[in-house]
């Protein structure tokens, strides 16, 4: 029952990533999109450490997770204009993993009315993992880049 469950779980996580990029895409025209665009849940270096973004970034970057978002990859010696191009793939990931976060969360409030508490555990477990986990990373990324559009920015002024 526990193997349904997780597979249940992984299963609408991935569909919540296709849910995620259409409602982000449709989120994009809007004007409320800016302001989401910095968003920074977690601002504290300590605090990423001690829920374990570094390792889950390790996981990311060691594993075949690596292949799965090409756009996301910062080469050596690049300019400002590919750092904004960069920060912009970086937000519409991040914020489409919140979106599929949010989604999977419904069904995960729906086993808990319907008394099903360990299936919504597993759910959530899953969704960490596969949604905030990658939002809360890029977040992280986006404050690296931010930091270096800053110093690039400062040199391409005369």
């Amino acid at each position: 029952m526990i193997i349904k469950h997780f597979t249940f779980g992984i299963s609408i996580a991935f569909i919540s990533w296709i849910v995620g990029m259409i409602l982000n895409a449709l989120l994009m025209k809007t004007a409320y999109y800016k302001s989401i665009s910095n968003l920074n849940m977690i601002e504290s270096k300590t605090l990423n450490k001690n829920i374990g973004i570094g390792a889950f970034k390790w996981v990311v970057k060691n594993t075949p997770f690596k292949f799965f978002n090409q756009k996301l990859q910062l080469k050596t010696k690049i300019g400002l204009p590919e750092l904004e191009v960069l920060r912009k793939e970086m937000t519409v990931a991040e914020i489409s993993h919140l979106i599929g976060f949010g989604f999977v969360t419904v069904f995960a409030l729906v086993k808990v009315f319907n008394s099903n508490y360990l299936f919504a555990l597993i759910i959530m477990l899953v969704n960490v993992l596969m949604n905030l986990y990658p939002s809360l990373l890029q977040q992280e990324n986006k404050r690296r880049i931010d930091r270096l559009i800053k110093v690039a920015g400062r040199k391409s002024r005369p």
